[in-house]
């Protein structure tokens, strides 16, 4: 639980979240850890897919097989769950309850499928013409792919993110996804801050709006400087490893007990970083004396710096590039994290109790606010937990709305 007395940035608006997976409960958990209410629907029965995905799972307090995974945890916490069958009348109607009730909407469903049930954009907004609605689809509203499935690993193939990661063919590499759901997460951080770019439209004008939002779109628009390289050269990207396709010495190095990476911006801290790791003489040499001349003689800049990082230890050349003013980390472990005195000290890693009185480790907001703190209020919530409290909340704030509208 959080113990900040003070509000969230978010308090008082409601979030009505028909997403599941990845992308929209990211976003989600976002506007929720800011205050937001957010309502999470889910089916009845099986609740959002990843409540499936594991192990791990957290145990149930009777032993029994847990709908709480490792997966769900992460992207679910500070939301209230209500189970309900869109495919029926009564579960229409009380999406279209709740939608009035909202300020956002946020969905994943295939391009079409909610407008046929009645549940689409233009359907709710004659109940709510102010409702922001955000729309995270694979590949989109439009264009030739709009009736295909996204998933983030898909995602990360066909957007080019795969081909640029992953060792080089010269060793034998072949392109590789990055560790973790990265699309999903940052198609989830492009929602949110369109979402909040249109609670501010409608703030000064009173108009919702629609946001089209794709996986593939976010992707393409992260490749960043590896696209913009190839607009302005015309050269295809390929994968390099740990290097920088700009920048050197910019990557990882084998030392004597493990990886160090070294983060080498510019001229001046190249010079110290030859002093510190005992070559000097590389300072002055043509081949390195530029970031662009260190670029084009990666190959033999590698070896060098290499050969003198092999006398020791990773932790030692760590402390030592440091004192130097060397950008330079070891490569950690998630467990060392975790773990790690830094990681606790920034409050990336919190406790969040459950209702059976369960604490839960889990990941902390990067977001730090002096006014409005994040808050971890709620644990990720089992299906339906919170069906009765929704519908009382419901009740209440329509019974509100009839007796203002007969005054």
């Amino acid at each position: 639980m959080s113990d900040h007395p003070k509000p969230g940035s978010l308090e008082g608006l409601r979030v009505l979240d028909l997403s599941r997976i990845l992308a929209g409960p990211t976003a989600t958990q976002l506007l929720a850890d800011l205050g937001a209410d957010v309502i999470k629907v889910e089916r009845p029965g099986s609740g959002d897919d990843t409540r499936s995905w594991g192990p791990p799972f957290v145990p149930s307090a009777d032993g029994s097989g847990s709908d709480l995974s490792a997966y769900f945890l992460s992207a679910n916490r500070n939301k209230r769950s209500i189970a309900i069958d869109l495919a029926t009348e009564d579960g229409a109607a009380l999406i279209k309850r709740l939608a009035a009730i909202s300020d956002v909407v946020v969905e994943n469903y295939k391009p079409g499928d909610l407008a046929r049930r009645g549940l689409g954009y233009d359907d709710l907004r004659t109940i709510k013409p102010d409702i922001v609605w955000c729309a995270i689809s694979g590949f989109g509203q439009t264009g030739p792919y709009a009736d295909r499935t996204g998933y983030d690993f898909l995602i990360q193939a066909m957007g080019g993110i795969m081909s640029i990661t992953g060792d080089s063919d010269a060793n034998g590499g072949r392109p590789v996804k990055v560790g973790l759901g990265i699309a999903d997460v940052m198609c989830g951080m492009y929602a949110t801050v369109g979402i909040l770019a249109a609670l501010r439209h409608r703030d000064r004008t009173g108009e919702g709006q629609y946001i089209d939002l794709a996986l593939y779109d976010a992707q393409v628009a992260w490749l960043i400087n590896a696209a913009t390289n190839h607009l302005v050269s015309g050269k295809v990207p390929g994968r390099i490893g740990n290097r920088h396709p700009n920048i050197a010495p910019y990557q990882t190095f084998a030392t004597a007990d493990g990886d160090i990476a070294v983060a080498v911006g510019n001229d001046q801290q190249f010079a110290r970083f030859c002093q510190a790791i005992g070559i000097p003489e590389l300072i002055n040499d043509g081949r390195f004396a530029r970031n662009r001349d260190r670029v084009i003689n990666i190959d033999e800049l590698d070896e060098l710096v290499t050969t003198a990082l092999r006398v020791d230890t990773a932790e030692n050349w760590e402390r030592h590039l440091i004192a130097a003013e060397i950008p330079a980390g070891r490569v950690a472990t998630v467990d060392q994290v975790v773990s790690n005195p830094h990681t606790l000290a920034r409050e990336m890693v919190v406790d969040v109790h459950t209702d059976e009185g369960r604490t839960l480790r889990l990941l902390g907001n990067p977001l730090k606010m002096s006014a409005t703190p994040v808050r971890f209020d709620r644990a990720p919530p089992h299906v339906d937990q919170d069906r009765e409290d929704v519908l009382a909340l419901l009740g209440a704030l329509e019974k509100k709305r009839q007796g203002e509208e007969g005054e």
